[in-house]
């Protein structure tokens, strides 16, 4: 995860390839997947050398290929990444990047549907092949749809699209619900670990369950005295009412016991941890924690609690644990 952003279009958190020029070789939805893409010797399809990523067959005329993307979390972008991992007498020369914020009820079934709606984020740009290839973007707009050119054709593995989540605090508050406060999709972020040696914090806050124990937050076995920790923002400040700590997958290796503290940091901004000064205050007392299992708590007397725009989870004395849900009210919705 690049400092302070996520990946808005990564198939985890929902986004999808939508409709793409070609995909003769490889198709568009591999684009979205995680890592960086494999290459297995010698395996053949119907079609030619199976490939990890997004291929078009070769352009012998004018134009260029394209993929449309419904990005998972509408957000500002900042950067890209266009990885041509295994991709190297196959790579296209060029690429571009548009964007567009588009209605929910919009529909993507050609380029043509809404060409008119995107707005060029990045000029035609050269490629290097088996390579990530990290590109700058200047906007402060909120999007929801992209669109990758590639100029001519050829393969990429994967596409990052970098920066922040802007969630609809008004509409999603005029809905009078609970929500999960620390989600990424809200703009939840985590700002500071203890460790994580195996796998890092930002799994605990992906939308829906995770797949192995490798989808989660873990840490090393501590050899000596303390316990690991982790510090996440919330996408609003708001007051908690409800928790769930999941432990899923984690067996062996699962923390003994758990807490939770927060803090009112609003002036903070970005991927900045609280002070060590800050006045953390206990929202759950240490608690015995099961493996395997989905654990809610609930805070007491949340209607009187102040809201807070950073939690602190604290484990005991190590271990793993899945997924950190927060569900709350928010506190000042803009």
């Amino acid at each position: 995860m690049r400092e302070g952003l996520i990946d808005l279009a990564a198939a985890r958190v929902g986004g999808r390839a939508l409709v793409a020029s070609d995909e003769f070789f490889a198709p568009k939805e591999n684009l979205l997947k995680p890592g960086r893409g494999a290459f297995i010797e010698g395996k053949y399809t119907n079609r030619g050398h199976w490939m990890d990523g997004w291929e078009t067959r070769r352009r012998r005329g004018a134009g260029y290929d394209w993929c449309i993307i419904r990005l998972g979390i509408a957000g500002v972008i900042r950067a890209i990444t266009v990885d041509t991992n295994h991709f190297r007498g196959n790579h296209p020369a060029e690429c571009s990047f548009d964007a567009a914020e588009l209605s929910g009820g919009s529909t993507v079934r050609r380029e043509r549907d809404v060409r008119h709606k995107f707005a060029e984020l990045l000029p035609r740009s050269p490629l290097v092949g088996h390579a990530e290839n990290e590109l700058m973007v200047r906007s402060e707009g909120r999007f929801t749809h992209v669109r990758l050119n590639i100029y001519p054709d050829g393969g990429v593995a994967r596409l990052r699209v970098w920066g922040e989540a802007r969630p609809d605090w008004r509409r999603i508050a005029a809905r009078g619900r609970l929500i999960d406060l620390v989600a990424v999709q809200h703009g939840g972020l985590p700002v500071a670990t203890s460790d994580q040696f195996f796998s890092g914090p930002l799994n605990l806050i992906i939308p829906g369950r995770a797949r192995s124990m490798a989808d989660g937050w873990e840490t090393r076995r501590r050899r000596g005295p303390g316990h690991d920790w982790v510090v996440l923002r919330l996408g609003a400040r708001g007051v908690i009412e409800r928790i769930e700590l999941d432990t899923t997958h984690f067996k062996g290796n699962f923390p003994e016991s758990a807490g939770l503290e927060g803090c009112d940091a609003p002036d903070l901004t970005g991927a900045a941890p609280p002070p060590s000064a800050a006045d953390w205050r206990e929202l759950v007392p240490r608690a015995k924690l099961r493996a395997d299992a989905r654990q809610r708590f609930r805070i007491a007397n949340a209607a009187r609690l102040s809201p807070v725009t950073h939690v602190r989870l604290n484990i005991y004395p190590d271990g793993g644990v899945a997924r950190l849900r927060l569900w709350g009210r928010v506190a000042d919705p803009t």
